[in-house]
């Protein structure tokens, strides 16, 4: 098959994107078949981390800060693209990449200290730098963690898919 070929197949490919799209919003394709990109959700964000991604698109972006489930995206969306808004936000995760610092022997507990929830716990070892923990059950997947990370260690994952 030509390199054409293949390049139009991906244009009209339907394949998941990995962004991630404002808390209770729909599945990636029904969210891009519906959003008209008016913008209203991110210039509502009182975080600032919903951010015009691929195609102008929302996306979140944990780089700065963290979602406060607030809701304003949801609230200001003309479209039907938001679940209940009681439910969960979203199925993300929070979870530590081989480039955590304390997996390199320093100590280091930025995650942890940003985690309200208390997600986020260090595992003594003797002779060893304590190494991050995260309870799935308590993390929100706020992101709250990623930010403060010095070496972005710290990835958000829907882990139910």
């Amino acid at each position: 098959m030509s390199n054409i070929n293949q390049s139009r197949r991906r244009l009209f490919s339907r394949k998941k994107s990995n962004a991630i799209r404002p808390p209770w919003s729909k599945t990636d394709i029904e969210f891009t078949d519906i959003c008209t990109r008016c913008d209203k959700c991110i210039k509502a964000c009182e975080t600032q981390i919903i951010i015009r991604g691929d195609g102008g698109f929302p996306e979140i972006n944990f780089a700065d800060d963290e979602c406060t489930f607030c809701k304003k995206c949801a609230e200001v969306c003309p479209e039907p693209l938001f679940l209940d808004t009681e439910q969960a936000p979203w199925k993300l995760k929070a979870v530590v990449q081989e480039t955590c610092l304390a997996y390199k022997g320093v100590w280091c507990q930025s995650c942890k200290d940003a985690c309200d929830e208390r997600a986020i716990s260090f595992e003594s070892a003797i002779g060893q730098a304590p190494k991050p923990m995260i309870d799935t059950g308590l993390c929100t997947g706020c992101g709250a963690c990623a930010a403060p990370c010095p070496t972005n260690a710290i990835k958000l994952l829907s882990l139910n898919q």
